[in-house]
C-alpha cells in the first residue's frame, strides 16, 4: 500500500505530455521565424530609403550652391558634384569649408559603402556611371524588395 500511494504522489510529465509540448513549441517557432526574418528585411529597406534620401539631399544642396555661384564647377558638370567624396570632404564657400554629407553610408543590402552612380550625361536606363558628375545614386544590389521591386531601381 505504501508503494501504491508513493506512485500517485509523484509529480512529473509523461512522455506523451513532453511530445505534445515539443510539438506546440515547434509550431510556434515555425510561425515566428518568417515574421522575424521579414522584420529584419523591412528594417534594412527603411535604412536604405533613409541613406538614399540623405545622399540625394546632399547632391541637391551641392547643386543649389553651385547654381547660386557659391561653388566653382566645371561647365560640363551641370553644377553636380564630381563624386560622393566631394560631398564628404566639402568645398570652400566664402573662405569656409562646407560639407554636405558626414560620411558615405554603408549600403544595408550589400554591406559596403559602394553605390551605383548616374551622371547627368548618362542614358536614363544606363547601368554604368560615365564619371562626369553625380546626378543620382542607387543601390548596387540586384535583390528584390518586399514590394517586388529591385533595390537598384529605388
Amino acid at each position: 500500500m505504501l508503494n501504491a500511494n508513493h506512485r500517485r504522489n509523484q509529480h512529473g510529465l509523461t512522455l506523451v505530455e513532453l511530445i505534445v509540448t515539443a510539438a506546440i513549441l515547434s509550431i510556434l517557432a515555425l510561425v515566428a521565424y518568417p515574421i522575424a526574418r521579414f522584420q529584419v528585411q523591412r528594417e534594412k529597406e527603411r535604412e536604405l530609403r533613409h541613406d538614399l534620401w540623405e545622399m540625394r539631399s546632399a547632391i541637391d544642396h551641392y547643386k543649389d550652391a553651385a547654381d547660386r555661384g557659391a561653388i566653382m564647377t566645371k561647365v560640363d558638370s551641370y553644377g553636380y558634384p564630381p563624386d560622393l567624396d566631394t560631398l564628404v570632404n566639402g568645398v570652400d564657400i566664402q573662405e569656409k569649408k562646407v560639407k554636405f554629407l558626414r560620411a558615405i553610408p554603408v549600403d544595408p543590402m550589400t554591406g559596403k559603402a559602394e553605390w551605383a552612380l548616374r551622371s547627368m550625361q548618362d542614358d536614363p536606363d544606363s547601368d554604368s556611371w560615365g564619371g562626369e558628375n553625380v546626378f543620382d545614386v542607387h543601390s548596387k544590389s540586384e535583390a528584390t524588395a518586399l514590394d517586388g521591386t529591385k533595390y537598384s531601381d529605388w
